[in-house]
C-alpha cells in the first residue's frame, strides 16, 4: 500500500531550529509558501530520505528548510505553477521566487512598467 502523506520535517533558516514534523500530502518545491500556526514560511530547500526495503529504495521522508515571509498579494497560475505578480506583464519573470526585473519588490498594480505582454 503507498503512503498518501510523507513525515516531513521543517527546519527553519536562520535561526535554525526544528518546527516540527508535518505530515504532506504534496511535495513542497523550493518556492512554494507554507502555512504553520498562522505563519507563512517560503521552502527554501528540500531533501530527501530513502529507505531501501525488499531491494528498492523508497522515498520515506523529506526534511525541508524554510524562511519565514509574508504571503506575496499577487500571484498568477501559469502552466499549473503559482508565480508572483501579474503574469499578464511582459516584465513578469514567471519565478516562484522573484517578481520581476525592473520592480521585484514592488507590487504590480503601482508599476510604471507594466506592460501587455504580447
Amino acid at each position: 500500500m503507498e503512503q498518501l502523506s510523507l513525515p516531513t520535517e521543517v527546519l527553519t533558516d536562520y535561526p535554525s531550529k526544528s518546527l516540527g514534523k508535518l505530515y504532506l500530502d504534496w511535495i513542497p518545491q523550493p518556492g512554494n509558501y507554507l502555512e504553520i500556526e498562522g505563519k507563512a514560511y517560503k521552502v527554501l530547500e528540500r531533501k530527501h530520505r530513502y529507505q531501501l526495503k525488499l531491494g528498492q529504495y523508497r522515498l520515506c521522508s523529506m526534511v525541508i528548510q524554510v524562511q519565514v515571509t509574508n504571503m506575496p498579494s499577487e500571484t498568477s497560475l501559469v502552466n499549473g505553477c503559482w508565480v508572483i505578480g501579474d503574469a499578464r506583464c511582459k516584465y513578469n519573470a514567471h519565478s516562484e521566487l522573484m517578481r520581476c526585473a525592473v520592480n521585484p519588490l514592488g507590487t504590480c498594480k503601482d508599476c510604471q512598467f507594466w506592460e501587455m505582454a504580447e
